[in-house]
């Protein structure tokens, strides 16, 4: 059965599991800065038993803005509902908050996913988002 729930602290191995497994190794090559990335933001995670199969964190100052930085579930765990209820749970506590950001890949998956749950384009709101990308 799985679970999700608010986490203060959570397994390195399977953190660093969950993120090689979705591909995203530029976060474990890392794994002490993605630890005290995770240590610094709110954390909802979904679990099967006391397995780590997804996980979403946040960065908020809790009264006008929100921006979620990462959202992973396992390959094998996927398109069973568990980003939406990780998403659910998040937008539960942030629902006073006056903006939920997130940037995230241009895909059509991904587009199609966070649709799904509420988010739409920055352009479509007539607003435009601007990057810095420092981290490669």
């Amino acid at each position: 059965m799985i679970t999700i729930k608010f986490v203060t602290t959570v397994n390195e191995p399977a953190v660093l599991a969950l993120y090689e497994a979705n591909g995203w190794i530029a976060y474990t090559q890392n794994p002490e800065a993605l630890m005290v990335a995770i240590a610094h933001s709110v954390n909802i995670a979904a679990f099967d038993d006391d397995k780590l199969v997804g996980l979403l964190r946040y960065v908020t100052d809790e009264v006008s803005i929100a921006f979620i930085q990462d959202i992973l579930v396992l390959p094998d765990y996927q398109r069973r509902g568990i980003g939406g209820n990780l998403m659910k749970t998040a937008m539960q506590r942030l629902k006073n908050i006056g903006q939920v950001h997130l940037l995230t890949d241009n895909e059509p998956k991904t587009i199609g996913f966070y649709t799904s749950v509420g988010f739409r384009n920055a352009a479509d709101a007539n607003l435009v988002t601007f990057t810095m990308e420092n981290r490669y």
